[in-house]
């Protein structure tokens, strides 16, 4: 983390896993957004990803541990990933997600927690679960928040990769600036957001998440374990690993 001012950069950083989010990676999230929202000196909050890409979603290693939890670990093993997008929502203090290269699954949920989401041009985003036989159970609450529960069942059952034009008309992203802006853009949505009073930026953060409460569900670490641990999902998952198609999937 680096710190400006009033300016607080958190950077994820593992460049040479696409930033792709395991246990450790996810403990750090819930931390330090957890210190940074008691901490008077911060305003802002800038997140982004060291390397290629801003998040590739989970980690491959962490995805093949998995099939050998029991689902108890695996319940627990969610809820740790949903403290970490809760810590980054829940952030009294302005968010704001700059976004490049890649932005998959988790890596996607990342970007609907920010308050303000700026991605530059040839940013991808996916929600790929389905096609390990999976469900991104624990950012649904965020993605339905930001693009709204048509969207989300095409893209969440689907599956398929979509640029960053297509995440600003739904709402995922709220700017599109080239490779070079990218900087530059986001540098004015922060001088945007110091020129704002820090108890009413907060006070607007409360009342949206409060207005939009019913999208939360508290079984969601439930269901997650429950796909990790089923059939389908282990064959989703191995047949990632090996490189192959699923069982259930049809050439078209």
């Amino acid at each position: 983390m680096i710190r400006d001012g009033a300016v607080a950069t958190v950077t994820l950083s593992r460049p040479d896993r696409r930033n792709a989010l395991d246990p450790a990676l996810l403990a750090a999230l819930t931390e330090t957004f957890g210190a940074l929202g008691t901490d008077p000196t911060v305003r802002v909050v800038v997140l982004r990803g060291a390397g290629p890409a801003f998040c590739a979603g989970a980690d491959l290693d962490w995805m093949a541990a998995s099939r050998e939890l029991s689902r108890e670990e695996n319940v627990a093993d969610a809820e740790r990933m949903a403290a970490a997008f809760e810590a980054i929502d829940a952030c009294p203090k302005a968010v704001v997600a700059r976004v490049h290269g890649a932005a998959f699954g988790g890596g996607a949920g990342l970007v609907a927690c920010a308050d303000v989401a700026i991605a530059a041009e040839g940013t991808t985003f996916a929600f790929s679960e389905v096609r390990l036989g999976l469900m991104p159970a624990t950012i649904s609450p965020y993605i339905l928040r930001a693009i709204g529960p048509g969207a989300t069942r095409a893209l969440f059952t689907t599956g398929r990769r979509f640029d960053a034009e297509e995440a600003l008309r739904l709402g995922l992203v709220h700017q599109v600036a080239s490779e070079n802006g990218l900087d530059s853009a986001t540098a004015e949505v922060v001088h945007s957001l110091l020129a704002a009073g820090p108890e009413a930026v907060t006070a607007c953060k409360r009342l949206v998440r409060e207005a939009t409460s019913e999208w939360t569900l508290g079984d969601l670490p439930e269901r997650i374990a429950l796909a990790r641990t089923g059939a389908e999902g282990r064959e989703g998952v191995t047949a990632f690993l090996e490189r192959r198609s699923p069982s259930w999937s049809v050439d078209s």
